[in-house]
């Protein structure tokens, strides 16, 4: 459920749309008899009516309800703040990215600068307890990821007991909690594999196109990389504008999506030249949480044969929202078009099929990321040879 509801915002950023303020009018000609049940409701019904408010967003979901699309929608105005709130991608915590590692150990990921980093804790370093509770191959990554997080207020933090790998040395600190602002791009070189360069997008953002150049940059000074990984799972989509710049990194030029809307009116977008990776091998990791702007982004990467996708199929979101702020700061959602990949390929429901199709592994082994690796590996073998 969690997914369906972060991959129906295909336009997450309020701020980028015009805001509707919508007055009540004394017009009823629009719904004559929603007025007049309203008034047999004041003159006869027993008990207390719910106030104007709640009676105004329950008329207003039944006729969004009407439209039978679940991406249609409306929100009170505190969810709509903390919609922005997760945008902004901020939260309390000791500022570290975990991912399982193919060998089933938790690797942990400092955000530069946070605590985590502050506290010792380096890249590649392997947790091994928090706060005294070992952390098993059973233990579930997201449970582990809630472990790390808590309020920010005084003396408030987690114990965590790691090992640095390249000198097998443990130790354990206490790491108070902090604000973190969660980049929407990560990247790193792959210690498993250190030709290859590894970018997990987790969001698209409106930082993201800035973000992911920067951590290109970062990782073209290392002259060892000969291959990427482009990371989209769990990737539930965000701002249209933003996933056609960060597809065009990765194309030289093209069409990137195709929309077609209500009026039946079709709209191209073509990628900007100039990307920054159109050319070292590329794999792209998917799965069933990869939807909407990361699903535009892998299909436009696969239709024009830039690299394969490794995973499971997508979510399958093909629709485009437009989020419209009101006038008491709720929000509506409401669904103005359809894209297909550039060769004209629906998602609505269906998803992208991964070119390399793999089981999860029940334990949480980053099985995908290993393909990745050893695929990428072997073309890199038979391009220099």
């Amino acid at each position: 459920m969690a997914v369906m509801f972060a991959a129906g915002f295909f336009f997450r950023g309020v701020l980028d749309f015009p805001s509707v303020m919508v007055s009540a009018s004394s017009d009823t000609t629009g719904y004559p008899l929603l007025n007049e049940v309203q008034t047999l409701l004041d003159q006869y019904y027993l008990r207390p009516q719910p106030d104007h408010a709640a009676r105004q967003y329950a008329a207003i979901r039944g006729v969004l309800s009407a439209l039978n699309d679940r991406y249609t929608f409306l929100i009170d105005p505190p969810v709509a703040q903390s919609e922005s709130d997760v945008l902004a991608g901020t939260y309390g915590g000791i500022g570290v990215q975990i991912q399982r590692s193919e060998t089933g150990d938790i690797v942990l990921y400092p955000f530069a600068d946070g605590p985590a980093f502050t506290a010792g804790v380096r890249e590649g370093d392997i947790l091994k307890a928090v706060n005294d509770v070992v952390i098993e191959l059973s233990t579930q990554q997201d449970v582990i990821d809630q472990m790390l997080r808590g309020e920010v207020k005084d003396n408030n933090g987690v114990e965590i007991t790691a090992i640095h790998p390249d000198s097998s040395e443990e130790y354990t600190r206490f790491i108070p909690f902090a604000v973190i602002n969660v980049p929407s791009v990560i990247g790193r070189i792959l210690s498993e594999a250190p030709s290859l360069g590894y970018i997990q997008i987790q969001r698209f953002t409106s930082r993201t196109p800035e973000e992911l150049k920067t951590t290109i940059e970062k990782l073209q000074q290392n002259e060892r990389i000969k291959g990427l990984i482009l990371d989209l799972r769990n990737n539930s989509g965000g701002l249209l504008v933003e996933s056609i710049a960060v597809a065009s990194q990765f194309l030289d030029g093209g069409l990137v999506v195709a929309y077609e809307r209500n009026n039946n009116e079709e709209k191209s977008i073509n990628a900007v030249n100039g990307g920054m990776q159109t050319h070292l091998p590329l794999a792209v990791l998917i799965n069933q949480g990869t939807a909407s702007a990361a699903e535009l982004v892998a299909g436009a990467i696969r239709d024009h044969e830039r690299g394969v996708l490794i995973g499971q199929t997508t979510y399958g979101k093909g629709t485009v929202q437009q989020i419209f702020r009101l006038s008491d700061d709720s929000s509506l959602h409401v669904t103005s078009a359809e894209w297909l990949t550039p060769d004209r390929h629906q998602l609505d429901g269906e998803g992208l099929q991964p070119d390399y199709l793999l089981i999860p592994d029940p334990n949480g082994r980053d099985i995908e990321l290993g393909e990745a690796i050893r695929i990428l590996s072997e073309q890199i073998v038979d391009i220099q040879s």
